[in-house]
């Protein structure tokens, strides 16, 4: 699975880029966000989101890791579709969206084109319990630490266990604080004590 492609912009319109990475160019479909974050860049990193059907493959790109984690959860959803997932994502921003859902703001889902009633209902229903513990983001941002590469290795570790990320997020920094020359397998067993 492809999980970013880096390379050099040749093409950026606001649905769609073009960006060359070893002699081949990736076409990758583009919310207005990711638009206007990469509009006059020469290289970038793009973050994909592979999408693949009996008959279509696309890419679609994103300018963050916060941006593709959220269209992943929007997706989720049961009548939500990639395109409706963009249109949302191009008409309002990724804490727009999440604050919308996590406060009922069911007109504020309505005002996206192509979500109705229902749909903004289904997304609110579906996703607020799953925004508030933290689904939809990209949590690498809450290890700020000098030693941000063991804890990185410890969430991967833990992740693949099957804990998730918003509840290790809680618990890694602490112990971080606590012993802050932990190594890896010191992080994990503690942390396996308090999850």
């Amino acid at each position: 699975m492809i999980d970013y492609i880096k390379g050099h912009i040749t093409e950026c319109t606001p649905a769609e880029i073009i960006i060359e990475c070893g002699g081949i160019g990736y076409s990758c479909l583009v919310s207005l966000q990711t638009f206007e974050a990469l509009q006059g860049k020469g290289d970038a990193t793009i973050y994909i989101h592979h999408y693949l059907r009996e008959d279509e493959e696309l890419f679609y790109g994103f300018a963050t890791k916060d941006e593709r984690e959220l269209f992943r959860l929007l997706v989720s959803v049961s009548g939500i579709g990639v395109n409706s997932a963009r249109m949302m994502l191009s008409s309002l921003t990724a804490d727009e969206i999440r604050n919308a859902i996590i406060g009922e703001d069911v007109n504020k889902i309505k005002s996206v084109k192509g979500i109705g009633l229902k749909s903004a209902q289904r997304l609110i229903l579906e996703l607020k319990d799953k925004i508030v513990k933290g689904g939809g983001a990209d949590n690498s941002a809450l290890f700020v630490a000098e030693n941000s590469a063991i804890a990185d290795e410890a969430t991967t570790a833990l992740v693949m266990l099957g804990f998730s990320k918003a509840a290790i997020a809680k618990v890694i920094p602490g112990l971080l604080k606590e012993t802050p020359s932990a190594r890896v397998e010191d992080l994990i067993k503690a942390a396996l004590k308090k999850l």
